[in-house]
């Protein structure tokens, strides 16, 4: 049988989906992802803790305050991240889920035993997930494959 002579470019099998946006955008959407992540996460850590009472200023300033904490841990562990091997790049990611969800959880009233179990289920998740994911893509010498 005849087969295609795979080509030097690439492996057999591997193909990169083109960039369809600029530089600009790429750095646009690098402060627009947090600041929106940010504002959800915020006025729904927000909205669980005032449990369908009225909106009130200390709810809208607690809806503030958890959106700028959450925005700038965000782009720290962003930054952070990036640079780390696969473990602790996980390790990372893992404990900032954790922690958001936590602190989300415990807004609810619910005791703080059951908020870090819950914590702890949901980062033991978020750690499986993204150790493959990290994990696939690295060659053998522990390099991300771009």
């Amino acid at each position: 049988m005849v087969h295609a002579a795979p080509t030097a470019g690439t492996p057999t099998g591997m193909h990169r989906a083109p960039d369809v946006f600029d530089a600009r955008v790429h750095r646009i959407m690098a402060w627009v992802t947090p600041v929106a992540l940010g504002l959800v996460y915020g006025f729904w850590a927000a909205e669980i803790r005032r449990s369908g009472g009225p909106i009130t200023g200390w709810n809208l300033l607690f809806g503030f305050v958890t959106a700028l904490a959450f925005m700038v841990l965000y782009v720290a562990v962003r930054t952070l991240a990036g640079r780390l091997p696969r473990e602790l790049h996980a390790a990372l990611w893992t404990a900032f889920i954790g922690c958001a969800f936590g602190f989300c959880y415990s807004q609810t009233g619910a005791s703080t035993g059951r908020a870090v179990l819950m914590s702890l289920a949901v980062s033991g998740l978020a750690f499986v997930l993204l150790f493959y994911r990290y994990y696939t893509r690295e060659d053998a010498e522990g390099h991300r494959v771009r």
